[in-house]
């Protein structure tokens, strides 16, 4: 639940300022693929209050449908599971999913898909540095651990960077995108969030002997550090309109 938190603190300015650059309707129905604690969902249905919105997730324990009566939760992997109807869609955000999908374009395929003429889907992932480019050797040790338990695990940590293609590749016009970096230093909400997920997330990767207590609490005390600061991910968010006609 902190992280949750504190990754939608992080995340969901940027995300609400793409979505209101867009011409959004009041009677949009609209889609929030891995909707996680369901910041963005909520506000999606105060936006189209005559439209829709499914919050989908495969955990759906922080979801309260009845935070809107537009409002609707569905337990589901969207890799097997969609829309039941072609084109029934305005909208369709996929935040933080690509990554962890066996093939990101073939969900943005049927995604697409999902959309009426007209309607708009917005993609947001990441795109890992490399862990040997770190200005520290603390640095060096610790994302490279990171990124290499986030790939072990059968996530894709570059998927972000392709996505402004993938959606021009489906078919998808006036695609746009915005490049946010992340790390430490990059701002009080995301050296919050990196805190949280090292105090919180750090035992597995000591426990696969990627790191030890020691690099994480140097690399977690380093955060607020002038010379620590670091790029050391993307935030690729590619945005774009299916044809009309």
């Amino acid at each position: 639940m902190i992280i949750t938190r504190l990754w939608e603190k992080n995340y969901d300015r940027l995300t609400t300022s793409i979505i209101e650059s867009l011409p959004i309707e009041p009677t949009w129905r609209c889609l929030d693929v891995g909707a996680g604690g369901g910041s963005m969902s909520y506000w999606l249905a105060e936006r189209v209050p005559q439209g829709s919105v499914i919050a989908l997730d495969t955990d759906v324990r922080l979801l309260d449908a009845g935070r809107a009566p537009n409002l609707t939760v569905e337990q589901a992997d969207i890799t097997t599971k969609g829309p039941d109807e072609p084109g029934s869609l305005d909208f369709i955000l996929i935040r933080a999913v690509l990554s962890l999908v066996p093939d990101p374009d073939e969900l943005i395929a049927r995604a697409v898909s999902w959309l009426a003429p007209g309607g708009w889907l917005l993609a947001e992932d990441f795109y890992f540095m490399p862990g040997a480019d770190c200005p520290t050797a603390n640095g060096r040790t610790v994302v490279g651990a990171y990124v290499q338990a986030f790939d072990a695990g059968g996530a894709n940590p570059w998927v972000g960077r392709r996505l402004p293609a993938a959606l021009a590749r489906a078919g998808l016009t006036s695609v746009n995108k915005h490049v946010r970096p992340l790390g430490p230093g990059q701002g009080d909400s995301e050296n919050a969030l990196m805190r949280a997920r090292m105090e919180l997330q750090g035992q597995p990767l000591i426990d696969n002997g990627l790191l030890t207590a020691d690099d994480i609490a140097q690399f977690i005390e380093s955060l607020e550090r002038p010379e620590s600061q670091d790029v050391t991910t993307l935030l690729f968010s590619a945005w774009g309109q299916r044809p009309r006609t």
